[in-house]
């Protein structure tokens, strides 16, 4: 399964490229989140944590050992739960508004479940034990 590696690479960019772009939008206050900048609502920079588990990620993803690829399941699982967090807090709606919710918000979802994903299916082969003689 090469092409997961590849498919995982992707997913890593695109949750980068994702997290510097407006997640949602709060017309009647003026306000715009992305993952760099959502002090406006109270919750700080989301994003950084995204582009610190997608670090690790690439750093595990292409390290041909087995606890890399151990290593690389806790971090994307960490990363999905982050992304699902966000997702819930920043699109919530409070006191009667409703952000409208742009792309990269969506996006952000997706590209840390295909982080996951390819987390599932590592390209490693691992080395044959000898079989008994009987």
């Amino acid at each position: 399964m090469r092409w997961m590696k590849w498919i995982g690479f992707l997913a890593a960019v695109l949750l980068i490229a994702s997290c510097l772009f407006t997640w949602v939008v709060i017309r009647s206050k003026n306000i715009a989140v992305s993952g760099v900048d959502a002090a406006a609502i109270g919750l700080g920079r989301p994003g950084y944590f995204h582009f610190f588990f997608s670090f690790f990620f690439l750093l595990f993803h292409f390290i041909p050992r087995i606890w890399a690829k151990r290593a690389n399941l806790l971090v994307t699982a960490l990363n999905f739960a982050w992304a699902l967090r966000n997702y819930l807090l920043i699109t919530a709606c409070g006191g009667g508004e409703c952000p409208e919710k742009l792309m990269p918000v969506y996006l952000i979802l997706v590209a840390s479940g295909l982080m996951l994903v390819s987390s599932f299916f590592p390209d490693i082969s691992l080395p044959r034990e000898p079989e008994e003689k009987r």
